[in-house]
This record gives C-alpha cells, sequence and structure tokens, in this order.
C-alpha cells in the first residue's frame, strides 16, 4: 500500500493557500480510497479549522462524511462552523443521534442558529431537544429575533461584569469564564439589573489598580446597537469605530449579546454580493449562483431582462416615428448605436459610485441635490470631451458637417442628462427606503437610451429645420 507523502501543515511563502488547500485535498483523498486513515488523520491535524473546512466541502461525497469523523471532537466542531451550510446538511443525515448531539451542543449559539435558519422547520423541531437546555434557551433566544437584524447574529457568549467589583474580583471572574465566551478582549459592565452601563478593555482591568471597583475605570462613552438593528447597519458601526465586537441590547437597554467582527465580515461579503447581483440585473439571494440549476440561475436572470426588454420597446418606437427624420439624412442612423451607448456608459458610472456612496454612508440623501450638480458639471466636461472627438469623426466618416454637429450636440446633451439620471435614481429609491442598488446598471442604461433617442431627434428636427 502507497503511503501520502506528507505536506507541510500550513501555507507558506513558496506555496499560496490556494495552492495549499489544493495538495492536502488531493493527498488526502488519496490516503482515504487507499483507506489508509492513520495517515489520513496525520494530514489534517496539523491544519487550521478553516482551511480543513475548505478541503473537506472540495472532496468527493463519499469521502467527506468519512474525513470529517477522523477529527478529534474539539477540532471537528470548529471545522464544521466553518462548513457551507449544504454541507452540514449533509453530514447531518450522516450522522447518528448523539454525533448530531455533541456537534450541535458545542456549536457557537450564532453558528447554530445560522445552521436553523436553514433547515426544514420538521428537521429544527427534532434537533432542539436534543440540545442541553442552556443550549436550547440560547438558540431560540436567537430564533426569535427577526432575519438579518442583530438580535439574530449575536452571540450570548460574553463576559459581562458588575460595576460595583473590584479590578481584582473581575479579572478572577474573566478566568473563570474565559474558556466559554467567544471574545474576552472587550469586556462589559452591568448594574444590578443589567443594564449596559459601561464597556472595558482586558488591557485595562489588566492595568488598573487591584483595588479600583469598576466603575471608576470603566468607559461610560458605550457604543452599542439594538437587537432590531439591521445587520448591514452593524457592520458599518463596527467598522466607524473600529471595534472588535459591539454589545447588542434589548428594549430596556438591558444588554442580551455581542455581534464579534468575524460575523461583520460575513454580512459584508453578503450583502457586497447582493448589491453587485443586483447591479448585473439579477435578482440576489441566500444560494450562491453557481450552485443553482440551470432553471433556477435562468430564472434569476430573465425578470430584469424581460423588464428591460419592454423598456426597450419604447426605442424602438421613438425610432420607427422617425422615419421623416431618417428618410432626409440616411446618415443619423448611424449614430443611434453610438449615442444610446454612450449615455448609457455615462450613466451607469454615475450611478454606480453613488450606489457605492449611499451604500457605505459616504453621501446621504440630504446630499442628494449637491451630488446631482457635481455630476451635471461632470457629464457637461465629459460631454465637451466626447463631443469634440466625435464631431472630428462623424464628419471623416461623411463629410457631411451638419451631420457632425447634430451627433455632436445630441452627445453632449445626453451625458449631461445620463449623468444627472444615473445620479439622481439611486437617491429617489433610497428616499422611498428602497434599495438604492435595485436601480440597477441595466436599467439605468435602458431609460438613458429612450431619453438619448428622444434628445437625438429632438436636436435634428431643431438644425435642419423639419
Amino acid at each position: 500500500m502507497n503511503s501520502a507523502p506528507l505536506i507541510p501543515p500550513a501555507p507558506s511563502p513558496e506555496l499560496s493557500r490556494e495552492q495549499f488547500c489544493e495538495l492536502l485535498r488531493g493527498q488526502l483523498s488519496l490516503a482515504l480510497r487507499e483507506n489508509n486513515l492513520e495517515q489520513a488523520k496525520s494530514l489534517l491535524l496539523p491544519v487550521q479549522a478553516v482551511d480543513i473546512a475548505e478541503v473537506i466541502g472540495e472532496l468527493p461525497e463519499a469521502q467527506q462524511a468519512l474525513a470529517f469523523r477522523l477529527l478529534p471532537k474539539d477540532l471537528a466542531i470548529r471545522v464544521y462552523e466553518h462548513l457551507d451550510i449544504d454541507l452540514q446538511q449533509a453530514l447531518l443525515r450522516e450522522f447518528r443521534s448523539h454525533e448530531i448531539q455533541d456537534i450541535l451542543d458545542k456549536m457557537s449559539p450564532d453558528d447554530r442558529a445560522r445552521l436553523f435558519d436553514e433547515l426544514p422547520a420538521k428537521v429544527v423541531a427534532e434537533l432542539l431537544p436534543q440540545l442541553s437546555p442552556q443550549e436550547r434557551e440560547a438558540t431560540a433566544l436567537l430564533l426569535g429575533y427577526a432575519p438579518n437584524t442583530a438580535g439574530r447574529i449575536m452571540t450570548p457568549e460574553y463576559i459581562s461584569l458588575r460595576e460595583n467589583l473590584t479590578a481584582a474580583e473581575a479579572l478572577e471572574r474573566v478566568r473563570l469564564l474565559a474558556r466559554e465566551t467567544e471574545t474576552i478582549y472587550y469586556l462589559y459592565v452591568t448594574d444590578q439589573e443589567r443594564h449596559l452601563t459601561g464597556t472595558l478593555s482586558l488591557r485595562e482591568l489588566v492595568m488598573a489598580d487591584p483595588a479600583q471597583r469598576l466603575e471608576e475605570v470603566m468607559s461610560r462613552e458605550v457604543v452599542f446597537v439594538s437587537t432590531h438593528t439591521d445587520q448591514e447597519e452593524v457592520a458599518q458601526v463596527i467598522q466607524r469605530y473600529d471595534l472588535l465586537a459591539v454589545p447588542v441590547v434589548d428594549a430596556e437597554r438591558r444588554l442580551v449579546g455581542i455581534v464579534t467582527v468575524d460575523d461583520v465580515l460575513d454580512i459584508v461579503e453578503q450583502e457586497a454580493t447582493e448589491d453587485i447581483y443586483s447591479l448585473g440585473g439579477l435578482q440576489s439571494g441566500e444560494d450562491d449562483y453557481f450552485d443553482l440549476s440551470f432553471w433556477q440561475a435562468a430564472r434569476k436572470r430573465v425578470v430584469w431582462l424581460l423588464i428591460l426588454l419592454l423598456t426597450n420597446t419604447f426605442t424602438s418606437t421613438i425610432i420607427a416615428g422617425q422615419e421623416e427624420v431618417l428618410s432626409q439624412v440616411i446618415a443619423l442612423a448611424a449614430f443611434i448605436p453610438l449615442l444610446v451607448d454612450s449615455g448609457g456608459n455615462v450613466g451607469s458610472q454615475s450611478s454606480t459610485v453613488v450606489i457605492r456612496g449611499l451604500s457605505t454612508a459616504a453621501v446621504r440623501l440630504k446630499d442628494g441635490l449637491g451630488v446631482l450638480a457635481r455630476e451635471a458639471v461632470v457629464g457637461a466636461m465629459l460631454g465637451i470631451m466626447l463631443s469634440l472627438i466625435t464631431i472630428g469623426w462623424a464628419y471623416a466618416l461623411h463629410r457631411d458637417l451638419l451631420v457632425a454637429v447634430i451627433v455632436g450636440l445630441s452627445l453632449f446633451g445626453i451625458s449631461v442628462l445620463s449623468s444627472v439620471s444615473g445620479a439622481g435614481l439611486p437617491f429617489l429609491f433610497r428616499s422611498f427606503g428602497l434599495d438604492p442598488a435595485l436601480m440597477a446598471a441595466p436599467f439605468i442604461t435602458t431609460i438613458v437610451d429612450v431619453l438619448g433617442v428622444l434628445i437625438y431627434f429632438y436636436v435634428a428636427r431643431l438644425i435642419l429645420g423639419i
């Protein structure tokens, strides 16, 4: 029997993380095919949990459960939390009852709640009774909050300290609870009724006089969110104040949990994916696009395309109604694609920067008029530059100065209108409480196409005297 060669336990300067995981997957798969379980286990043990999760996810389905079962319990739980939801569910179907209980009971409450969100209600009803009373209560608490809120993504595993404790007493409590909490770098101070009154870093606690009470050394300027705060806003708070975790309070400002930066990174990725899908004219969703069936992928894309197809019929109708102009100067028809495409590109650029600005709070609704004025000036400058080039190009093609001037003036007007429209429509959507990313670039392009054709033929009629 061949023995799989050992590989480095982590990526190195000569080996990227992607190359390392690919090499590990190949060696692990080979060891499992040869039924060399000891070798397979020795390959996995020195590796980080997140890398093991990626490697197991890329194994053939028949080997995934086998590889996972080789892991020691503590490592298996950490790896399980990093697996894709689909693989987590598949492994649950493979496990025996006591294996399920061991894994679910040791998972972080927020990761467990995220898994239960994806499972059928019937399966969740069967799994909940298998949890210990304490973990069952923690999970039920999180599932009781609305999806995509701070309450749903928080963890109740944190350290809270009463403000009347001395620094020495607080430090002893931290030692006792450190293993059971997700982070100890931030400590949260409460009064007798569990109201959040202050925060304290572990460094500040260690450096404090042992006899000092926490209320004397804690910071009372507390940054917190409520249980119903949207998860995207939670991410913005953590980013704005450079926090490792932010406390979550209920309606009476009682401390109920914390949201950590690792959860926020997942949220940022999820929200960015949704915005990018919307900007591309796709319906966003929880599933990875590349995991969808052909029918599901087509269904996600067809809605916007049907809307765009319908709106594009207006462009065709406008052109069809301008036969009188086109019959007199047939050369005008050759420049329609140039004008509408240029306008669409200008509008898409403006909408992209404004949508991103609204998403990151770099601009707000009150800045709308200022942004529109700025984009109008930028659009005019772009129009002048593009028009001068286009006039020269149009004249070189047709040796008709009148046609060249019509095309140039039209492009100037279209550039200004496109820039203002692209910047204004996201503000309009936000004012109605809608996601500005829904004002997708393809939709803006189509609107600009219609308006651009109208401008083009209006300028042509005006100059030609038709």
